[in-house]
């Protein structure tokens, strides 16, 4: 199949590694050293690579804009990436409302009041995928279901034989929403408000 955009090879570039690292990292995460595969992944992200058996598809929205690059790696890492002409620098932040908005326009670093502080260093998109399945795992998901969900395929004589159901998808999806609401209640009790309208009206209804 044709590949659109970034090549494997590409991403080797950008990372500083072997291509062979690459692919290691795509398919063999636990071979490669986490420093080295943070790297990596962040080229992934970055430069929106996408595998060659799914390049006959659209990319993913995050993959065809800048989402990577200005919000989720702000957001992992406080900081706003290296871009000509400017150096990297941390995200200047308004306090109000709080806990604090990018400050935007001319000017914005000397209005901010802080910075961002980082959710969680290091982490990737890709690295997400991880976390999913160590959710699902616990959640005693059928190997067969977190497969899917990952868009993974398991050509053994066990998943042939093995089918997902309704019933499974249900007891998934209320584990999922159990970790969702605690989490949502968990953020409420920090403050019963947000600027991001979305998660605002979340909380406003749990407090109705």
């Amino acid at each position: 199949a044709r590949h659109v955009g970034a090549k494997l090879v590409d991403v080797a570039r950008r990372a500083e590694v072997s291509a062979a690292t690459v692919s290691n990292v795509l398919n063999r995460p636990d071979m490669v050293a986490e420093r080295t595969r943070i790297r990596v992944e962040t080229a992934v992200a970055e430069l929106g690579y996408v595998r060659a058996g799914q390049s006959g598809e659209t990319a993913a929205h995050w993959r065809r804009t800048g989402f990577a690059t200005w919000l989720f790696h702000p957001a992992t890492t406080g900081w706003y990436p290296k871009k000509a002409p400017q150096e990297a620098r941390p995200v200047p932040v308004m306090a109000h409302p709080w806990p604090g908005v990018p400050a935007r326009g001319r000017n914005a670093s000397g209005r901010a009041d802080a910075c961002w502080l980082p959710i969680a260093r290091g982490l990737t998109p890709h690295g997400l995928r991880h976390s999913h399945k160590t959710v699902m795992e616990e959640l005693g998901t059928p190997p067969k279901l977190m497969d899917e969900r990952l868009g993974h395929e398991d050509g053994s004589v066990q998943a042939r034989y093995s089918h997902i159901t309704a019933r499974m998808r249900n007891r998934l999806m209320d584990g999922l929403t159990e970790q969702w609401e605690g989490a949502l209640a968990e953020r409420s009790a920090m403050h019963p408000r947000s600027p991001v309208r979305a998660l605002d009206a979340l909380l406003r209804a749990r407090q109705g």
